[in-house]
């Protein structure tokens, strides 16, 4: 007899599975704790990955069938312990793959048995996706399945690793939401990384969000998200705008916004482009992370980038300090700049093209509001598509506020695979030299900078390589301006020196 129209079962087979498995059953409409769970309304082509994406969160699975043809699955956990803590989260948070909700319940079986070649293939394709999971962290173990019930911290700590594109409250919040309800979050940097806390209702709704998405990257190739738990039960939001939010409380003021390595301003992609925060909510969606937890690969969660052009607008500049050789080396950090033009008639304002959309919004997200020459700047992404080289009837002062970079050597990404792309990091008072000859020695580094006006904090030569050293300066401020007139300085007859900002600290 097949499943009741109300969700209750009779016999759900009278003949072996699949016409395979000996597994005769008779199962009464019943809720008796047991280890193997019944999974009811998968699509048809559902993947053994799909149907364990939403169990490895709450312990180890022994077993696996999948009745594809009858759009149903058993799972047998490790721990009878683990398959009740399952069943009630998704009691009161129904599951989805692709989008379709499915049905989980508990089965009268108390184990599987799988001792045909097509489910031995299952159990062996099952123990390499269960040690992925287990190497990563993204699956509970016997003694965290507790965890999963109210007494971990219903607040999540989140680091954003390899930062492309800025990384809104708002991508936050559609991100997270997937799994519960975000009551608050709050947005900073820490150790020159960009930051979050992340509040959701419950417990059980974090537990869920950090084993389904730690590892993960917002966008394919960067933005990877590295999650644990927090210390504090619960955040205390004062402001709503773009760097904290109680969804809670719409009632509160915005409050005064101060410049920080990665506040950027809302584009056009922010809050109008996401649901409401509290939409029915449903638990991971396949749709949303494709191979979450199983995938040996670091994936996508396929929120979309924005849709920008390479032009950068940067404001509040220093018009008698600036000039588009130093905004070249400044953005040059994040991107192959092309062209530079400094507004004739408002120069503290610029344009800065660089070679992709994916390079403004790195230099965007890393310099605007950061301090230049004693200036708090903001960059924006501009409507212009592309800078226009001045008309050959323009003055001398407006043909030099305008700069031609596309075929410059000093291009840092511009062969393919190059390791620069693996260290670009935001502004921070310690800078990274490289391309050191051997007869330049510590002191005669130190006194290039101080010679320079700059002040030199500490000073460490790399232990395996002396053709690299680390240099902290007194700010972050100092060490942009030091950047910016030390880069490609000639140490000797044939080598110049290479600055970039480094993650590390002496």
């Amino acid at each position: 007899m097949k499943n009741k129209p109300d969700g209750t079962r009779g016999t759900l087979f009278s003949t072996p599975m699949d016409g395979t498995d000996r597994l005769c059953v008779s199962e009464r409409a019943q809720c008796v704790p047991s280890r193997v769970l019944h999974l009811r309304q998968l699509p048809a082509d559902v993947s053994e990955q799909e149907v364990l994406a939403l169990a490895l969160p709450f312990g180890r699975v022994h077993k696996l069938i999948t009745l594809k043809t009858k759009n149903q699955a058993f799972l047998e956990m490790a721990s009878d312990e683990a398959a009740v803590t399952m069943v009630n989260y998704y009691t009161s948070a129904t599951p989805t793959v692709r989008n379709q909700p499915i049905y989980i319940q508990y089965s009268t079986h108390r184990e599987l048995k799988t001792d045909n070649l097509t489910n031995q293939r299952a159990q062996a394709a099952l123990q390499v996706i269960n040690a992925t999971a287990m190497h990563s962290g993204n699956v509970a173990t016997s003694g965290e399945v507790r965890a999963l019930t109210p007494g971990h911290s219903p607040v999540l700590r989140i680091i954003v690793e390899n930062l492309f594109y800025p990384v809104t409250l708002e991508v936050l919040q559609q991100i997270f939401s997937k799994f519960g309800s975000v009551l608050k979050i709050i947005t900073f940097t820490r150790n020159n990384q960009f930051q979050a806390l992340l509040q959701f209702s419950d417990a059980v709704h974090a537990q869920h969000a950090k084993g389904a998405l730690d590892g993960q990257n917002i966008y394919n190739g960067c933005c990877t998200l590295r999650i644990d738990f927090s210390k504090l039960s619960a955040l205390n939001v004062k402001y709503n705008n773009e760097k904290s939010r109680d969804f809670t409380r719409a009632d509160l003021p915005t409050g005064e916004l101060e410049p920080a390595a990665f506040g950027v301003a809302l584009p056009p992609y922010g809050a109008a482009a996401f649901p409401p925060p509290f939409h029915q909510h449903t638990a991971l969606s396949m749709a949303a992370v494709p191979g979450s937890l199983v995938s040996p690969t670091r994936v996508s969660l396929q929120v979309a980038p924005p849709p920008v052009h390479s032009v950068l607008l940067v404001s509040n500049l220093n018009p008698e300090s600036v000039s588009p050789h130093c905004l070249f080396i400044l953005f040059g950090v994040y991107g192959d700049v092309q062209r530079v033009k400094i507004l004739f008639n408002k120069k503290e304002n610029a344009l800065v093209q660089m070679s992709d959309a994916t390079q403004a919004q790195l230099a965007m997200s890393h310099l605007n509001g950061q301090r230049l020459h004693g200036n708090v700047i903001r960059v924006t992404l501009s409507k212009h598509p592309v800078v226009q080289l001045p008309r050959g009837g323009a003055g001398q002062e407006e043909q030099a506020l305008t700069r031609d970079f596309s075929g410059s050597s000093l291009h840092r990404f511009k062969k393919p695979g190059s390791k620069n792309f693996n260290n670009i990091f935001p502004p921070s008072a310690t800078l990274h030299l490289s391309n050191i000859p051997s007869s330049v020695s510590e002191d005669g580094l130190k006194d290039l900078f101080v010679s320079s006006g700059f002040t030199v904090k500490a000073f460490k030569f790399f232990q395996k390589d002396r053709k690299m050293a680390l240099m902290q300066l007194a700010s972050v401020e100092e060490a942009i301006e030091a950047l910016i007139a030390l880069h490609d300085h000639q140490l000797d007859h044939n080598q110049h020196l290479r600055v970039s900002f480094s993650k590390s600290t002496i």
